[in-house]
């Protein structure tokens, strides 16, 4: 006697559609145009989780850039200040400071200004 794959099947085409659920009109109901759209939005969440470091970093870029423009200073300089006088603060933690806390991030420029001058 064969063996039929209804159980396994349906099995397959349920778990697949519950992933689907919410997406619009048929490609939550139908399996096979379901199964293209989940193929697609893995594809999306695999490729966003490394471009959403990209853009965290970049913020936290822009954050630090104006905080710093706003105590007389370019994120450049300000950078190689801090790399200079030996402070090791990482960008998410400077930009954490530079909207937390502006009158130490303040500090940190005044500490950063001499060493980013001592160069030039």
């Amino acid at each position: 006697m064969r063996v039929k794959g209804g159980v396994v099947t349906r099995r397959r085409h349920k778990k697949l559609l519950k992933r689907a659920s919410g997406f619009y009109a048929a490609n939550s109901r139908a399996f096979i145009h379901a199964r293209e759209k989940v193929d697609r939005a893995l594809a999306y969440e695999y490729r966003d989780r490394r471009r959403k470091k990209r853009d965290m970093r970049a913020l936290w870029i822009q954050r630090i850039n104006a905080a710093a423009r706003l105590n007389g200073v370019s994120y450049s300089t300000f950078m190689h200040g801090l790399k200079k006088a030996g402070i090791e603060l990482d960008r998410k933690i400077l930009s954490d400071l530079a909207i937390r806390d502006a009158a130490a991030f303040a500090t940190l420029v005044k500490q950063v200004a001499p060493a980013s001058h001592a160069s030039a």
